[in-house]
């Protein structure tokens, strides 16, 4: 008896260790933190946003270039835009318009878009144009500038023996086919 008696009580102290708290809500809530502000400052200074520009021109031809440099090995097809087959100015076409930059299609009229910029003054992102037909007057080739080391110009385009490949302006070929440069971007 004293046994079941101390059970009991054993039961009964333990139930009452683990009580439930009750908890009332109220109709109406109250918002204890206000809504935090965004505040953009602007250095004033043109220099400091013109370094803001640049790094955003940066990093926008570095996505670009990514686009382009997916398609390497691509096989040379005249007219495609995939990766089954594409030609110079399909693949910068492609690469651009993946992120919101329309160019147009060929690359004579491709030619007359942006700004014209020296040799000596082309970054990442740039247009390289060509003319490989000794019988055309016109620009019939294009590339995009992925790397510009120790005055070394590397760009990436769809060449018609290799297909999607990077090659330098520095090859005799390129160098004499290269007509001018363009910014874009």
């Amino acid at each position: 008896m004293i046994r079941k008696a101390t059970i009991l009580l054993l039961i009964l102290s333990l139930s009452s260790c683990v009580s439930k708290k009750k908890t009332t809500y109220s109709n109406d809530r109250k918002v204890s933190v206000a809504p935090s502000k965004v505040i953009i400052q602007r250095n004033s200074s043109p220099r400091a946003e013109r370094k803001a520009e640049e790094a955003l021109v940066e990093l926008k031809a570095d996505k670009v270039i990514n686009s382009a440099l997916n398609f390497s090995g691509t096989p040379y097809k005249y007219g495609g835009t995939t990766k089954r087959g594409m030609d110079c100015s399909g693949l910068l076409y492609v690469a651009f318009s993946e992120h919101d930059i329309s160019l147009p299609r060929v690359s004579y009229v491709m030619a007359n878009e942006g700004k014209e910029v020296r040799v000596k003054d082309v970054e990442k992102g740039d247009l390289l144009f060509f003319r490989t037909s000794k019988k055309k007057k016109r620009i019939n080739h294009v590339g995009l500038v992925v790397a510009t080391d120790n005055d070394e110009i590397k760009f990436i385009h769809a060449s018609t023996s290799r297909g999607v490949i990077v090659s330098s302006l520095r090859e005799g070929y390129w160098n004499y086919a290269f007509v001018k440069a363009t910014r874009v971007l």
